[in-house]
């Protein structure tokens, strides 16, 4: 396999690359300067070694715990329940939720054997017992897919009975979507719009 295919088949593992956009992308490298190139790679490799998950919530990080949850200005009363953190960016990025969060890792899904051990559910579950009381609200952000509204009533049900209050985000967000893809002033109103579940 030529250098150049190898890379093509390199950008393909990238997800929404397809074939021939792999291609466009090896061809703008050669075509570039090669500290262009390098210093790609460079990042990349940077990134991998110094990104980790938060201690706390499971967001990416650059140490032990990610730039949100050491902002003594976030309400720590609040926690945002998501599936990636893709999904912190994008709820973050509205500004209009001064809480923390807590990843998830994914949704249940007992077809391809997740269930909740593979996910950081005993985390989150922990975080509610040790507030003392301080945390009032559980946010569940999953997706709107069969997944996430499984994962939702199943955290729903274990959180409950720990005292705080479990709401959902509010309907109007697409069904089937992810919230990575939701637009900004979507995402807002779903937060506010939240209720209990």
């Amino acid at each position: 396999m030529s250098a150049i295919d190898e890379a093509a088949r390199e950008f393909r593992r990238l997800p929404g690359i397809g074939p021939r956009t792999a291609i466009r992308l090896v061809y703008h490298l050669l075509r570039s300067p090669p500290g262009q190139a390098r210093q790609l790679a460079g990042s990349i490799i940077e990134m991998i070694e110094r990104v980790r998950s938060c201690d706390v919530c499971g967001n990416f990080a650059e140490s032990a715990i990610c730039t949100i949850c050491a902002d003594s200005r976030r309400d720590r009363a609040v926690v945002c329940v998501v599936e990636s953190p893709f999904d912190v960016r994008s709820i973050d990025r509205t500004g209009r939720f001064p809480g923390l969060f807590h990843v998830l890792g994914g949704v249940l899904s007992p077809l391809d054997g997740i269930g909740p051990d593979e996910l950081r559910i005993a985390l989150l579950i922990e975080r509610v017992r040790t507030s003392n009381g301080e945390l009032r609200e559980v946010i569940l952000a999953t997706n709107s897919s069969v997944e996430g509204e499984a994962t939702a009533v199943y955290l729903e049900q274990t959180i409950r009975p720990l005292g705080p209050r479990v709401t959902r985000l509010a309907r109007g967000l697409p069904v089937g979507s992810d919230l990575a893809y939701v637009n900004g002033s979507t995402l807002a109103e779903a937060l506010s719009g939240r209720r209990e579940m």
